[in-house]
């Protein structure tokens, strides 16, 4: 029987050993999602804005139903032009990040967008936010 508690006690001193120095907030490369929110969903039908971040971006694609041009993901901001049907709480954009965890260290800022008659809305654009979202 003390074979068998002096066993389970090296077990869990050697887990205990393997899993010190190891927190869980190290960098997990990944992919966040960037939300529109409007308060004229359906009604744009492009938008121009900067994502800026820690760190360059290592992708990006457009959502469902949208046309994506972008300028090259080299530095840490990087402007984004998106065509089509622009809904609100929908992903518009997908990004591949270097740490999905740095998630709030990400923003984007509205530079235009322009109604499907091509008219460009008004700044400020109240109600438009870019939301990013692990």
């Amino acid at each position: 029987m003390r074979r068998g508690f002096v066993m389970t006690a090296l077990a869990a001193l050697v887990g205990l050993g393997l899993s010190c120095g190891k927190d869980g907030t190290g960098s997990v490369a990944g992919n966040l999602s960037v939300q529109l929110t409007s308060p004229n969903s359906g009604a744009d039908s492009a938008i121009v804005f900067t994502i800026t971040s820690p760190a360059p971006l290592t992708s990006a694609a457009a959502g469902v139903g949208l046309r994506l041009f972008a300028q090259p993901l080299t530095g840490t901001a990087t402007r984004f032009v998106l065509t089509g049907r622009l809904t609100t709480n929908t992903t518009i954009l997908t990004i591949g990040v270097a740490d999905v965890n740095a998630a709030s260290q990400y923003s984007g800022t509205i530079q235009g967008i322009a109604q499907p008659n091509f008219a460009l809305r008004l700044v400020p654009f109240t109600g438009y936010t870019l939301t990013f979202i692990r």
